[in-house]
């Protein structure tokens, strides 16, 4: 499982590590450390907070823009059949779904918890593994 240091997942959940910090002092997400003392917070985890503060907001005011039609984020859900898959990112306060094969879906290695980028251009949506 993919673990996050405070810094990438505020950066995930679109906040400051100040907040992300006071959310995991707050036990609002659980954290370990690691082996250089550095907190870090399971992909599941994430994952699951990310999904909870999109539909209750967060407490600061911030604004989101997409650079470039990228719009970096975690998988919250994958869903696979025999030859298709559907994937679902949490970017900020945007969720994504994206319909992909089954094989790029494996190749890429996506499941829930993963750092991913959606791709948007015009009604194609991309997904790119980080």
């Amino acid at each position: 499982m993919q673990s996050y240091t405070i810094g990438q997942a505020a950066r995930l959940l679109g906040v400051s590590p100040d907040t992300a910090r006071r959310w995991a002092d707050a036990g609002r997400v659980a954290t370990h450390r690691d082996a250089g003392g550095r907190r870090l917070i399971d992909g599941r985890d994430l994952a699951a907070l990310s999904v909870e503060i999109a539909r209750t907001g967060v407490e600061d005011d911030i604004s989101y823009t997409s650079a470039r039609n990228a719009f970096p984020g975690i998988v919250t859900a994958v869903k696979l059949g025999d030859v298709a898959a559907q994937v679902e990112i949490q970017a900020g306060p945007h969720r994504l779904v994206s319909l992909l094969t089954r094989e790029a879906v494996e190749e890429l290695g996506l499941e829930v918890g993963a750092e991913a980028t959606a791709r948007v251009k015009s009604t194609n949506v991309h997904i790119d593994r980080a």
